[in-house]
């Protein structure tokens, strides 16, 4: 249990949890159109990277704002559509990719499973 001075995430200030949401995409947003030169590779692969990505990214939603049960996944999943659009766009060296935005729906998906899987362990 966090003591009291630390509020749960979900209880901060509308705008507080807003703009931490969207600091979060900013975040991702950033890493996602740099040039791949730019960023340092971990070695475990770009969909691995994706789906990593978008689990945080919704699980962070889920943190924030855990009533928005069907926003916050279908936000993520519209982002990765926008990347894919953006990075086709770009000229970073980056390229759009099917199979990236299927990297993204299967992150969502997990963070989902887990955020379906604590109410349901909650209400037990």
């Amino acid at each position: 249990m966090l003591p009291r001075r630390f509020p749960r995430p979900d209880r901060l200030p509308r705008h507080v949890r807003l703009g931490l949401y969207a600091l979060a995409t900013a975040i991702l947003l950033v890493l996602c159109v740099l040039p791949t030169a730019d960023l340092p590779d971990p070695g475990t692969g770009d969909r691995f990277e994706h789906m990593a990505a978008w689990f945080v990214l919704t699980a962070t939603g889920y943190l924030l704002a855990p009533n928005r049960a069907l926003a916050i996944p279908a936000y993520a999943l519209a982002f990765g559509a926008f990347i894919e659009v953006v990075q086709g766009l770009t000229p970073t060296g980056r390229h759009s990719d099917p199979l990236d935005f299927v990297a993204d729906a299967v992150g969502v998906a997990l963070a989902v499973a887990g955020y379906v899987a604590a109410r349901r362990m909650a209400r037990a």
